[in-house]
């Protein structure tokens, strides 16, 4: 899942960016209230994690403006504000959940799984991506062969849901590294490459195949067997 990250504290941002990139979020990091509304122009995100302190922009007005652009995104403020007025106001903006600074890295990625868990199962599970006897459920980061429970990791999850997504395209290692990878993250070179391997091992080998040259795609749906 993508994630933005608006946040003008230097370390602050970076550790974040960092956790929740090992948590297996894709992470985009602004800083400043212009990056933050070219960034909302140009992806759709999962879920934003938004500082109102900003130099260049209120941040009640940035949530304004990612609800009239992304109304679905969730969003988790996180502010030095910390009185009961402060935070009504905040929730009755539009915010989904916030955190008074300082705060846990742990607990920032426990409260976005929250987030991301709040739509009830159907709903959740309507928005599955299939293809044969594979079923994927983004909101509960689970994958099913033929009905059976296959463990993913989450990186796993995230190419295959996105290789799924996009069956009928043939995708290039560079595509799947910006699916899966924030701003500025640090990829390594054979990183798609494991992912991929992974992926037919826990499923079958014939899954993904490597167009020579180009990139990846998903096979034809398959049968079980």
């Amino acid at each position: 899942m993508r994630c933005l990250l608006v946040e003008d504290d230097e370390m602050l941002g970076s550790a974040v960016q960092i956790h929740l990139g090992r948590a297996g979020f894709a992470v985009d990091w602004v800083q400043n209230g212009k990056d933050f509304t070219v960034a909302i122009n140009i992806h759709r995100y999962d879920f934003v994690v938004l500082d109102l302190g900003l130099p260049d922009a209120a941040g009640e007005v940035l949530l304004e403006r990612l609800h009239q652009a992304q109304k679905n995104t969730r969003v988790i403020v996180v502010t030095a504000r910390a009185s009961v007025h402060d935070r009504v106001t905040l929730l009755n903006m539009g915010a989904d959940d916030f955190l008074v600074k300082p705060f846990d890295l742990d607990e920032l990625t426990a409260r976005i799984r929250c987030l991301l868990r709040r739509l009830p199962t159907d709903d959740a599970d309507a928005g599955a991506s299939v293809h044969g006897p594979l079923r994927l459920f983004p909101l509960r980061l689970a994958a099913t062969w033929a009905e059976k429970d296959v463990p993913l990791t989450h990186r796993e999850f995230w190419v295959l849901e996105f290789l799924v997504r996009r069956k009928n395209q043939i995708l290039s290692r560079s595509q799947i590294e910006e699916a899966l990878y924030g701003w500025g993250e640090e990829v390594a070179s054979n990183a798609v490459e494991v992912y991929i391997h992974m992926l037919r091992r826990k499923f079958r080998p014939d899954l993904i195949h490597t167009i020579r040259g180009a990139g990846y795609k998903m096979a034809p749906a398959l049968s079980s067997a």
